[in-house]
This record gives C-alpha cells, sequence and structure tokens, in this order.
C-alpha cells in the first residue's frame, strides 16, 4: 500500500494514500462558492473527530504501524466534507462585504501630552511676562490692612505705611486684612506673587535660596520647598508654578468675614532672607495680592514691598530716618530753587521811574539787591527806611540844609510846648533851671 508524509507543526505522520486521494478528488469538484463556505466553516469539532481517529505511535513504537490502522469509514468522511444545518444558514444568510475597508486596521494616533493644568486656571487668560505692579481696587474696592505694631527689635513682623513695606522674620506669620465694598462671586480666590522690584531684576523668577531649599527644616514634604510665600493654617491652598513664565504664585480660596467682623485675615510666610546668597541676594522684592475670581479674572490688586530680615523692627526704624531725611533735602532743594527763581523775576520786573536807581556797571552802590524778610512788620518798618533813603537820593544838596534847619525847629518848639504845658502840684512853683541857678545865689 502507498503511503503519503504529511508534516504538521512540529511532529509528521503517515496516512494512507486512499485517503488523500479521496480528498484531492473532493476538493476539485467544489465550486468557488463551497469553496469559499469551506474556508469560512468553523470545523473544529469535525477535525476533533478525525484528529482522535488517528493513532500516534509512543515513543517506543515505530511509525511503520501506522499500515495496521484502519481506514475512516465513509460516514466520517461524509461529515468532514458536509458542514453542519447551523453553520450551512449563518453562511447562506450573511452578506459579504463588496468593498475592502482600508481604514479598518488603523491605529489611531496617540494625543500629545498636555502640560498639567490646575483647575482654577483652566479657563484663566494668559499670564503676563511681566506682572503689573499698580494697585488696582477695582469695583469691589479691595484693599489691604496691616496690623499696627512698633519698632522695637523683638517684633517678628511690622509694615511701615510711610513706606508701603512689610519687615518680617524667616518663616515667621505675617498677618494680612483683606476688605472688599461688596460681597464677592462664588469660588473666588486670593493670589500672591512675589516679583523683584527692580527693572534688570523683573524677568526673573523670585525662589528660595539652594541652601534653605534642601534644609530639612521647613521643609515637610507638603509644599514645593522653592516656593518663597506660603500659606499658613488652609488645608485648601495650592502652590502653582506657571506654564508660561515659570513664576511661582500661591493660592487660597477667599472667605467671606465672620459675623462681627469686616475683613478677612490670611497667615503668610516667607520662607527665605532678603540677603541669602543664590536667591533673592538683597534684590528688593514686591509681592503682588490679586483678588480673582474661579476663572482667573481679576477683581482687584494690591502690592507692597517685603524685606525679610533677622531685627525687623531696627530696619524699618533706620529705613524711616533715612526716607525723612532725603525727604527734608529734597524739601530744602525745592525751596532754594523758588528762592533763586524769585530773585531772578524780581531781578527782571521792570521798577517804577523814580522809586530806585538804574542798575549801573560803573558803581556798585547803584546795584539793585533783593531781601527776603520775614515778618510783616519788620517788612513795613524796612519798607520806610527804604523809601526815605530814595527820597534822600532825590532832594539835592542846597534843598538838605534847608529841610535839616526847619526839622530842628520844629523839633525845639515842639519841646517849649512840653514845657509850658506842665503844670506844679500841690501850689508849688516850677522851678526852671536858670531861675534855680540864680536862687541858688
Amino acid at each position: 500500500m502507498c503511503e503519503a508524509e504529511i508534516f504538521l507543526p512540529k511532529k509528521s505522520f503517515v496516512l494512507p494514500v486512499w485517503l488523500v486521494c479521496d480528498c484531492e478528488q473532493e476538493r476539485g469538484k467544489m465550486n468557488e462558492q463551497d469553496e469559499a463556505r469551506h474556508l469560512a466553516f468553523d470545523s473544529q469539532e469535525t477535525f476533533q473527530d478525525l484528529w482522535n481517529s488517528v493513532s500516534v505511535p509512543g515513543g517506543d513504537e515505530n511509525w511503520s504501524s501506522l499500515e495496521n490502522s484502519k481506514p475512516i469509514s465513509t460516514d466520517k468522511m461524509t461529515a468532514l466534507q458536509t458542514p453542519s444545518r447551523s453553520h450551512a444558514q449563518y453562511l447562506l444568510q450573511g452578506q459579504l462585504q463588496e468593498e475592502f475597508d482600508e481604514q479598518l486596521f488603523d491605529v489611531p494616533a496617540t494625543p500629545a501630552p498636555q502640560p498639567s493644568v490646575s483647575a482654577l486656571d483652566s479657563g484663566a487668560p494668559p499670564s503676563s511676562t511681566v506682572p503689573t505692579t499698580t494697585d488696582y481696587p477695582g469695583v469691589l474696592g479691595f484693599q489691604l490692612r496691616f496690623q499696627q505694631s512698633s519698632t522695637a527689635k523683638s517684633v517678628t513682623c511690622t509694615y511701615s505705611p510711610e513706606l508701603n513695606k512689610l519687615y518680617c522674620q524667616l518663616a515667621k506669620t505675617c498677618p494680612v486684612q483683606m476688605l472688599v465694598d461688596s460681597p464677592l462671586p462664588p469660588g473666588a480666590v486670593l493670589r500672591a506673587t512675589a516679583v523683584y522690584k527692580k527693572s534688570e531684576h523683573v524677568a526673573e523668577v523670585v525662589r528660595r535660596c539652594p541652601h534653605h531649599e534642601r534644609i530639612p527644616e521647613n521643609n515637610d514634604g507638603t509644599t514645593p520647598p522653592s516656593h518663597l510665600i506660603r500659606v499658613e493654617g488652609s488645608q485648601r491652598t495650592q502652590y502653582i508654578e506657571d506654564s508660561n513664565t515659570l513664576r511661582h504664585s500661591v493660592l487660597v480660596p477667599y472667605e467671606p468675614p465672620q459675623l462681627g467682623s469686616e475683613c478677612t485675615t490670611v497667615l503668610y510666610n516667607f520662607m527665605c532672607n532678603s540677603s541669602c546668597m543664590g536667591g533673592m541676594n538683597r534684590r528688593p522684592i514686591l509681592t503682588i495680592i490679586t483678588l480673582e475670581t474661579q476663572e482667573g479674572q481679576v477683581l482687584g490688586r494690591r502690592c507692597f514691598e517685603v524685606r525679610v530680615c533677622a531685627c525687623p523692627g531696627r530696619d524699618r526704624k533706620t529705613e524711616e530716618d533715612n526716607f525723612r531725611k532725603l525727604q527734608e533735602k529734597t524739601a530744602d532743594k525745592a525751596s532754594s530753587g523758588t528762592k533763586r527763581s524769585f530773585k531772578e523775576s524780581s531781578q527782571s520786573a521792570p521798577r517804577p521811574e523814580g522809586s530806585k536807581k538804574t542798575k549801573s556797571s560803573s558803581s556798585n552802590e547803584e546795584e539793585i539787591f533783593t531781601l527776603q524778610i520775614r515778618g510783616k512788620e519788620r517788612y513795613e518798618m524796612l519798607k520806610k527806611i527804604n523809601e526815605s533813603l530814595e527820597l534822600k537820593d532825590l532832594v539835592p544838596a542846597a534843598d538838605l540844609d534847608k529841610y535839616r534847619q526847619k526839622l530842628h525847629s520844629k523839633n525845639n518848639s515842639k519841646r517849649e510846648k512840653e514845657r509850658d504845658g506842665v503844670e506844679p502840684k500841690r501850689g508849688k512853683k516850677l522851678l526852671v533851671k536858670e531861675e534855680k541857678n540864680s536862687d541858688s545865689d
């Protein structure tokens, strides 16, 4: 009997030739429709029967023992070739697609990763590269207040209204009171941002120095170590790093004032000294506090300067004294400039004819001077003296003697009248000096 060798994965076995020939004849008789149905037919159950009918030799047996195996019966062969009724109905009722869908195996493109944005910033307008430091109370009348404190060396936080500057120690509580004139929309927040004051540094981000970022003190892991400003006592605080400018800010929800109070207090902490190398490095900073809606629209803005130092009271007193001295110098310069301008204008003003001599370069006596006089009484007295001197210059020298004689005779007659008008008291006769001398003789 002829045998044909069929290769299957990992194993091979021999089937009788008559079984192979019959399968080839039946396959050739199939038309195109039967062949398509035969390929689509799920023959898992019939193939299991075929596989069970074939005996596979063991490890000790020879493959030649398959020659003694019984051939497959005609009924089993018919079952292999004829699909079941349910499968045939499925194939007959199914409709094949006439056209091939080219996008069937296309894999959708993965979207590019987006930077993480806070829920409060999702609808906010893009932030500016250079933040505005101009105060803007808005329609709600947004204002800031600070607790009154002295300039003692023991204080940890003090505010100077004269300089609009806050002095505080590192990581100490700084209460800031927020006031508005009317109720706010729900979801309003308060944002605090630190920026450098001078224009040459305003583009840089204000952050802590490397030393304070790395030490375990004041770094509990719940807040970013590089943020300068923190909020104390609020569990809903959010620390934001802007994706555009990389500036740091801290957000806290606005809480309406409690009963009997007109303001809301927020406790801020500044976590690095102004003199730290690698951080602020003695560069002055400004703190901008903005009142915003949940979508990021600004309702009000306030700004003040901050200095973080070891002795806030001493530094405040020193800077206020320097500021007052500078104001005094500025006032003195302004007053001196006013006097100078007044002198120049008085010199350039036209003089009435006959009141003063015109300026002459030939003699220093004819030069005109300006005298500043304090007090109206002194001014009137000196004015009369000046007028009399002016009149003396106008009168000729020959007439001066006549006027002097008249003035002398007038004074003598006045004295005689005064002596004649005096009467003795209690009947005693008033003795004249000449009569007294004669009586004594």
